[in-house]
């Protein structure tokens, strides 16, 4: 094992687990990964839900609870993902205390069938406010169209953010204003700036593996050159947005103010292609005050083989838009390219969600007095 997180860690990158489940809170696992792993926070997500509850290990008691109860389908999994969230900030707590407030955070998604619903989303949001009732916690709001009023709408309520969802650069400040406007919002309304916080997720991986299989279509050798380029200029240049967005003016007054500046976070950055090193969207995303949300398995990877050698994104900007500007040569839409992904991401937590609308159902009925 290198100490490749440790130096990850000292360079400003905040290591987050992409996973939660409640045998990892109750095995010590989680606990153990703080204490070994450098790992400050823990991001949740209806994909990863529906992996840990259909499993079943450890939520047998809890649903059987609930189905002598007769709760519906909806409030059994508000139930048991508020539980293990509650859980996990509790274990997170002693790092959210020494970094002030900073890290230490598990974060819980609004009901992703709410996504284009901007005063749905802002009620769940409070909603999983009050009932995980952590002050540890972030509400993550998916970064749609609809999703943009509603997060200056929590923010302004004083309630930590973390944006997901997002993969364009113009959706990415469209984010940033939001954040901003919320503040000011809070401001105006005599919320402590300080004890606002939030994170921005732009999402790595599957941007490579859209546009590479529209290079690998084209094949010819130009189109080559560019695979597996795409996802680190499009995360870089989203850096250069927030060094610019937070050096502003209208910045600065808020942070004189005492807000804390919204962190972007690399998400999906486990590589999908074998092709590339497993440690890709880490070593090469080495930025401070940023967090990397990584599954164990690319955790792992980090810690075994990583090769952090200081900041690999602020001097790459110029590179990173010539690399974007070749792709966009070729025929290869970004914007095209962004927006699938953006519908295919909330597409696919939707159908998680729905997976485990369906199996926790079928667990609660099984259970029933009445079976």
């Amino acid at each position: 094992m290198t100490d490749a997180l440790k130096r990850l860690s000292d360079e400003g990158v905040a290591i987050w687990l992409d996973d939660l489940s409640r045998k990892r809170i109750t095995s010590g696992n989680l606990a153990e990964l703080i204490d070994q792993s450098h790992v400050v926070g823990v991001t949740t997500n209806p994909s990863i839900f529906q992996k840990a509850i259909s499993g079943g290990e450890g939520y047998e008691q809890q649903l059987a609870d609930l189905a002598a109860r007769k709760v519906t389908v909806d409030e059994a999994i508000r139930m048991i993902t508020t539980a293990d969230v509650r859980d996990a900030a509790d274990i997170l707590r002693p790092v959210f205390d020494a970094t002030g407030g900073q890290d230490g955070r598990v974060s819980i998604e609004v009901d992703p069938r709410l996504a284009h619903d901007t005063k749905a989303t802002v009620a769940e949001a409070k909603q999983l406010a009050w009932l995980v009732d952590r002050p540890n916690t972030l509400i993550k709001i998916p970064a749609t169209k609809a999703g943009l009023p509603a997060i200056a709408d929590v923010i302004g309520r004083g309630i930590s953010v973390n944006v997901t969802l997002i993969f364009s650069l113009e959706r990415y400040r469209a984010v940033m204003d939001a954040y901003l406007t919320g503040l000011e919002q809070a401001k105006a309304a005599g919320q402590d700036l300080s004890l606002v916080h939030s994170v921005a997720s732009f999402f790595v991986s599957r941007v490579d593996t859209e546009i590479d299989k529209r290079l690998d279509a084209l094949g010819t050798e130009e189109a080559k050159a560019l695979r597996g380029k795409a996802a680190l200029a499009n995360a870089r240049l989203a850096y250069q947005a927030y060094e610019e967005v937070f050096s502003s003016d209208r910045w600065l007054a808020l942070e004189k103010a005492g807000a804390n500046k919204q962190r972007a976070l690399w998400a999906s950055t486990g590589v999908k292609d074998p092709a590339y090193k497993d440690t890709l969207y880490v070593d090469d995303l080495v930025a401070p005050n940023t967090v990397n949300t990584m599954p164990e398995a690319t955790l792992e990877a980090t810690a075994d083989h990583g090769r952090i050698t200081g900041d690999t994104v602020r001097g790459t900007y110029e590179q990173a838009k010539a690399e974007l500007d070749a792709i966009a040569k070729l025929g290869i839409s970004y914007d095209d390219v962004v927006q699938l992904l953006e519908d295919e991401g909330v597409d696919k937590f939707e159908q998680s969600w729905n997976d485990l609308l369906k199996s926790t159902e079928a667990e609660l009925k099984r259970l029933s007095p009445e079976a």
